[in-house]
């Protein structure tokens, strides 16, 4: 099933309450579930993925099916490695192909009993009660490089850990602003931390029960910037955002200014309209502290005929696909490449680059594939600001935006 989108262009305007963060949603659900206390939580997101930990989190069965939610799935197995009894947690056949085998082994040396049921490294996964957690180490070390959600999983259940966690982070820090967002929740729920270096030490203590309101989802709030970048005119409202965010995805507010798009805040949330300045024909940006926005601003190169100069991408390959590669396969149905600079470019500054060139040519109508992948479709839907495009597995943005083809309606387009 494919869904045709188009917009007659020009100017964009209306209202859009944004859908709960699911980063902040599923991280406290996790904090409500190991406080023990059932304090409410107001505005949840409403996406698939934080349905499915809701709905595993009330389970009490043996068996929990994360299916292709892989927040929920890290988490859970963290969460698990703490309960009573043995519990069988899998996945979709996508979560079965990706690793999970960083986080199983440091759960294991805390004295979590964790067996791979299939194939080594992989869900799904047969997680037993804790071993003599009371003689569980201290000290942890990880490579600092893996996804953020493994240590996140990790640094959430350390304060009900015998003698917390000591966990150093080794090498260099991949998506630092979700771990910080992980410890700044964890504060405002009682637990204190101490991060020096590459070193963050969580004692012993008890999560205290607060009612919490849920921020709007920054990286949702990025279609909407990249909208307004093709659109002629703007005045568009995104109500549930704050200027003070947890959220790394918030940098879309300060990188889009290049490309013409102001924001303004609001009591409601944030006001984007156009400031008239001429977008830039050269953006360069490191994603390593807010990667769910590369494919959204590679999108809006392609569709400006902006160079793109990109780097930070490295947990984009463990996602709900290889991101780069599907960006890569999509963008070329609009003539735009996405191509690996050659190493002798990546030796002088220690990172991996990627080039964006081309500018969007519509000969026919393009039919971009979602690859189970929420933020692929959501990325793309911009572009019928452009000329009217096709959009396979639409329904792949229950994911994390359940409502997003209905908002599009609201403000204009044709879906």
């Amino acid at each position: 099933m494919s869904l045709r989108i188009s917009h007659p262009g020009g100017r964009v305007e209306g209202t859009i309450t944004l859908d709960g963060s699911k980063s902040l949603s599923n991280r406290l659900l996790i904090i409500r579930a190991l406080s023990g206390a059932d304090f409410p939580i107001q505005k949840l997101s409403g996406s698939k993925d934080t349905q499915t930990l809701q709905n595993l989190l009330a389970l009490t069965g043996e068996t929990y099916d994360a299916g292709a939610a892989g927040t929920t799935f890290r988490f859970m197995t963290a969460y698990l490695s703490l309960q009573p009894e043995t519990q069988i947690l899998t996945g979709s056949e996508r979560m079965k192909q990706r690793p999970v085998g960083a986080l199983v082994e440091a759960l294991r040396s805390l004295g979590a009993e964790i067996e791979y049921m299939e194939k080594d490294g992989y869900p799904p996964l047969r997680i037993h009660a804790p071993a003599a957690t009371g003689h569980s180490p201290r000290q942890l070390s990880v490579p600092a490089n893996i996804s953020s959600q493994y240590i996140s999983a990790l640094l959430m259940i350390a304060p009900l850990l015998p003698q917390g966690l000591e966990l150093t982070l080794e090498g260099n820090i991949v998506s630092r602003p979700y771990i910080e967002m992980t410890l700044d929740l964890m504060k405002r729920f009682g637990v204190a931390h101490d991060w020096q270096g590459h070193t963050i030490y969580v004692a012993p203590q008890r999560y205290r029960p607060v009612a919490t309101t849920v921020e709007a989802d920054w990286s949702a709030a990025s279609y909407y910037y990249a909208i307004a970048a093709f659109a002629g005119e703007v005045d568009l409202q995104l109500n549930g955002l704050f200027r003070e965010s947890l959220q790394g995805d918030a940098v879309i507010a300060e990188v889009m200014e290049q490309f013409g798009v102001r924001t303004e805040y609001t009591p409601e949330g944030i006001r984007l309209t156009k400031s008239g300045v001429p977008a830039t024909d050269f953006f360069e940006q490191d994603f390593i502290r807010c990667p769910d926005i590369a494919q959204t601003l590679a999108v809006v190169c392609g569709g400006l005929g902006a160079n793109g100069l990109f780097t930070g991408l490295e947990t984009l390959f463990i996602k709900e696909t290889d991101r780069v590669a599907a960006l890569k396969t999509e963008l070329s149905k609009i003539g735009v490449t996405l191509s690996k600079l050659p190493a002798r470019f990546s030796k002088r500054s220690d990172k991996q680059w990627y080039s964006i060139e081309g500018k969007a040519i519509f000969s026919q109508t393009p039919v971009f594939e979602t690859y189970e992948d929420h933020r692929m479709a959501m990325a793309f839907a911009p572009l019928a600001m452009l000329a009217p495009i096709e959009i396979e597995d639409p329904q792949v943005v229950g994911k994390s935006y359940p409502a997003f083809w209905d908002d599009l309606k609201t403000i204009g387009f044709m879906v």
